[in-house]
Order: structure tokens, then sequence, then C-alpha cells
């Protein structure tokens, strides 16, 4: 039987599961919005707003991610439970930092992420709750 599961390096944050509110990630469960960058997994700190309106969301929401070293070159962002669209503008924003946003439910996002890195892909999520 072959092994089809995504060899990732053991220094990397892996999305191993979700459920109502929450994450785990590396075998951590955190709760809320996170940020989770191959090396490492914050929470996310975005206003309440965010949940019921994307355009609550600013450049500054970012910031982490943008400052990554190495650079991040893709962002899945996690919408919630369904796939809402993000502002124009701030994808532009985004892009001028030299980063590419596809954006997706955050079910998807887990599912996406641990095959990118497995990829050798600089990718990293920000993404609510389901």
């Amino acid at each position: 039987m072959a092994d089809i599961t995504p060899m990732i390096s053991s220094d990397r944050q892996v999305i191993d599961g979700y459920g109502e509110g929450q994450f785990c990630v590396s075998g951590r469960w955190w709760v809320g919005a996170v940020i989770v960058l191959p090396d490492r997994t914050l929470p996310w700190s975005v206003g309440p707003d965010v949940s019921a309106d994307m355009a609550a969301l600013t450049a500054a929401d970012f910031a982490e991610i943008v400052a990554a070293e190495p650079k991040v070159e893709l962002l899945l962002l996690g919408t919630g439970p369904t796939m809402r669209f993000v502002p124009k503008a701030l994808r532009q924003e985004l892009r001028a930092a030299g980063i590419v946003v596809e954006f997706m439910d955050s079910r998807a996002v887990c599912r996406t992420y641990n095959i990118l890195l497995a990829e050798g892909r600089r990718v990293a999520v920000a993404m609510l709750p389901v």
C-alpha cells in the first residue's frame, strides 16, 4: 500500500484539524482566529466586526505575515464557515508587499495548507474560526 500523506519536516507547523471555534496546529488547540506560518502559530487579533464583514480587514491585520522571514509568497485567507470576498484594495496592498492572497472557507484552508507546505511553498494562513 502506498502512503499518500504529504511529507512535512517536523519543524514545520501542520494543521491537524479544526472544530467549532478552534483549530489544532501541530498538536495544540487554538481558540479563535489564527495565523499559521511555517515556523510558528499565533493568535490573529482581528476585531469582532471581521467575522460579519470582511471589509473590516486592513493591511495592518497582516503585519506579522508581511514581516515574516523567509518572505511569504502565498497567503491562504480562511474566511470562516463560508467563502467570502475581501476588498480589492486590500488584496492589492498585500500584492504590493509580494504576497498573493487566495481566499476560501477556513475548512478548505486547513486541507490546502499542508499540501502546499509539503511542496516547499512559502505559504501562510490567516483564518477565522468555523
